[in-house]
């Protein structure tokens, strides 16, 4: 096993124990010999995030975009971190990159629904999750949510349709 993959499934069980102090001095160890490894930010910022620690999760997101501006993951982080820190508009321009970068995901189309959500621009919504619908037709969240905004444009035949499917999957 590679040294990178020991170090990360360390810190993992640190972070499962809840030792994350003990994981971040690890990860800054590990980060002064191997920088240049993505997966390193990626814990870093996971344990900030878990902790809420939101600029401190923002900082490393940040660094590693610089890095590497075309990562789709970043750039859901990001989106994610803009989001939690109600800077709605300015998160979306990051989840829609992320788009373009992991094309046909259902969960970051899904996630992209729920932002324009908060913007109210219906017409982005319903598009947004019929394609989310597309590519995973038994997602039950996508159907869920589509239903429900379908209910805000008073397609009712199709919204009932949808409810009906979801009904029948889990009564059988």
């Amino acid at each position: 096993m590679d040294k990178i993959k020991e170090l990360i499934l360390d810190i993992e069980k640190l972070k499962l124990e809840q030792k994350f102090t003990k994981a971040i001095e690890i990860l800054e160890k590990g980060l002064v010999i191997y920088s240049w490894d993505y997966r390193l930010y990626e814990e870093l910022a996971d344990i900030y995030l878990y902790k809420w620690e939101l600029e401190k999760a923002l900082k490393s997101v940040n660094f590693w975009l610089e890095l590497n501006p075309l990562s789709a993951t970043w750039n859901y982080l990001k989106w994610f971190i803009l989001l939690s820190k109600d800077r709605i508009k300015d998160s979306i321009e990051f989840l829609e990159k992320s788009n373009s970068l992991m094309w046909n995901n259902s969960e970051v189309l899904r996630n992209l629904w729920w932002a324009y959500t908060m913007l109210w621009e219906t017409d982005k919504w319903i598009s947004i999750l019929k394609r989310a619908l597309v590519i995973a037709p038994n997602d039950e969240l996508i159907t869920e949510d589509l239903a429900m905004a379908l209910i805000w444009i008073w397609e009712v035949s199709e919204w009932n349709g949808l409810l009906k499917k979801i009904w029948k999957k889990n009564i059988s």
